[in-house]
């Protein structure tokens, strides 16, 4: 599949976005990663153009997920054992909603998608304000040694389990990284501060990213250059955000970055009706 060089250079300004929308608010970032790539990078002019930006965009999100895992794992805010379990059942998940996404009709999914990311739009920006800046100020005071994890009884292990095939399901599907499903099903299922729970939720945010997006590879359907400049663009934009999120007003963002997603989810919804 041929792209111009400026498409080329455009796949790292949408990696630029998203690492930067991260890095500012938090979860919720990458779903920006599929709309960037259709419209701005221009792959909704290509054949199969859903599937491929959302495999594209999957492999990307969970290259850079183990990135930033690998950092959280240094500061011993990593729970191996939970997001072990979590990422292995959720990754059976991923690879079946990924390939429920291959099977749905592209305009169906983008549809689907659209919806979703309206959803999503309304919750970070008007239902997880306090939520999203008290786990970013834990995050920033975390300690050398972290508490010990709870313990992981019999139904604990049903929980997350069960919590991980679903989360995993929907990540695959849609090819987005699901951290804002994960955190909250890490804490439920498991115990965990929200502080361990964003760290874990990284290995299980990679982990259903490459999964999927390699499965979109064996259909055709990922393009690894596109994926590797997206992440490069990601880590530069990432560390934009984060340094201009310790001193911007969080609530203002988060319901500035939440009206955008709905306003971008309104935007796909009339191209994909053609209206």
């Amino acid at each position: 599949m041929h792209l111009t060089p400026l498409q080329y250079g455009l796949s790292v300004v949408s990696g630029v976005i998203v690492g930067f929308s991260l890095g500012l608010i938090g979860g919720g970032g990458s779903i920006l990663g599929v709309p960037l790539l259709l419209y701005l990078v221009g792959l909704s002019s290509i054949p199969n153009a859903a599937h491929v930006a959302l495999g594209t965009t999957a492999l990307a999100v969970g290259i850079n997920a183990y990135i930033n895992a690998y950092m959280h794992l240094r500061k011993r805010n990593v729970a191996p054992r939970v997001g072990a379990l979590f990422a292995g059942i959720g990754l059976i998940g991923a690879l079946l909603g990924a390939y429920l996404g291959h099977i749905t009709p592209g305009e169906s999914l983008l549809l689907y998608f659209a919806i979703a990311m309206i959803v999503l739009g309304i919750y970070l920006g008007f239902f997880q304000h306090s939520a999203s800046a008290g786990s970013r100020e834990e995050v920033d005071r975390v300690p050398e040694a972290a508490p010990r994890c709870p313990k992981l009884t019999r139904r604990a292990v049903t929980l997350v389990a069960a919590s991980g095939f679903l989360v995993g399901l929907i990540s695959g599907y849609f090819g987005i990284g699901g951290g804002f499903l994960i955190v909250p099903a890490l804490m439920f299922s498991s115990g965990l501060s929200i502080t361990r729970a964003i760290g874990t939720s990284l290995i299980s945010v990679g982990t259903f990213g490459v999964a999927s997006g390699l499965e979109y590879a064996v259909y055709g359907d990922t393009l690894f250059l596109v994926s590797a400049l997206y992440v490069i663009g990601g880590v530069a934009g990432g560390y934009l955000g984060t340094s201009l999120a310790v001193k911007a007003p969080k609530k203002t963002l988060q319901r500035a970055y939440g009206i955008i997603i709905v306003l971008v989810g309104i935007y796909m919804i009339f191209r994909v009706l053609h209206l």
